[in-house]
Parts: structure tokens; C-alpha cells; sequence
């Protein structure tokens, strides 16, 4: 299962909190309980879409770009995912079968709606809203 998107809302959930307080990779990391290395993996991703920015040198570390309410989560999914939710075929199916050479159609289809309803949900949500069950 892909963990990327619990750990982006994690660390942008923690720079909220932190009220504009530059947060060092460390911080983060002990606190999402992973390597400082993946938590700087993900903060690059997010700095690229514009979610955090981050100072470099000593006393350096990441802060949110952007106020905690213009942070859409469904934006953040989007940023953040690699692949399909469910799942894919390990092999592909037997392409003489009628359901096999079809299969794998189907269930895109049937990812991408839900995906599509899953982001649709996720952003009925900021930042500023999922933050506020951590008081």
C-alpha cells in the first residue's frame, strides 16, 4: 500500500501546527517515526506543487508556501499519487479468455471512478479543516 499521501498530510498537518515556524526534516521525521531521507523525498514533491517551501543552511527546514485553508486535500492526493488505489493484475490476464482479455479495462474504469470520487471527497477538505482534530 502506498504510503505517500498519510505521510505528505502528515508533514503538512505538523507545518501548520508549527504556525510558520521553519520545521527541520528530523522534527518530521521523529515524528512521523521514518527516515529524514523519505520525509525529504515527499517535501521536495510538495515544494514542487507549490504546498511548502523550505529554508536551506543551518536553522534550515521546510514551512507551508500557502495559508492551511487554500491547501485542498484533494490537491494534495493528486500530487502525491503513484498508482491505482486498488491494486493492478500482478500477470496479465489470458488474452483467449472473454473476461481475461477484457478484465483490465474494466477494472480502470472502475478505478478511476472511484478514484475520482475518493479526490472529489478529499476536497471538500483543506488543510485548515483536517487540522482542526488535533486541538
Amino acid at each position: 500500500m502506498n504510503s505517500r499521501f498519510p505521510v505528505s498530510l502528515h508533514i503538512l498537518t505538523l507545518l501548520h501546527d508549527a504556525k510558520g515556524q521553519v520545521m527541520s526534516s528530523e522534527y518530521l521525521a521523529g515524528s512521523i517515526n521514518i527516515n529524514p531521507v523519505l520525509v525529504r523525498k515527499e517535501i521536495m514533491n510538495l515544494r514542487k506543487h507549490g504546498f511548502v517551501d523550505s529554508k536551506e543552511g543551518k536553522g534550515g527546514g521546510s514551512f507551508l508556501a500557502k495559508n492551511a485553508a487554500d491547501i485542498n486535500l484533494g490537491e494534495v492526493y493528486t500530487a502525491v499519487k503513484s498508482d491505482h488505489i486498488l491494486g493492478q493484475h500482478k500477470k496479465d490476464p489470458n488474452p483467449k479468455c472473454p473476461i481475461g482479455r477484457q478484465i483490465n479495462q474494466h477494472l480502470t474504469d472502475l478505478y478511476t471512478q472511484a478514484e475520482q470520487a475518493l479526490i472529489e471527497n478529499l476536497s471538500k477538505q483543506t488543510l485548515a479543516d483536517f487540522a482542526l482534530n488535533f486541538n
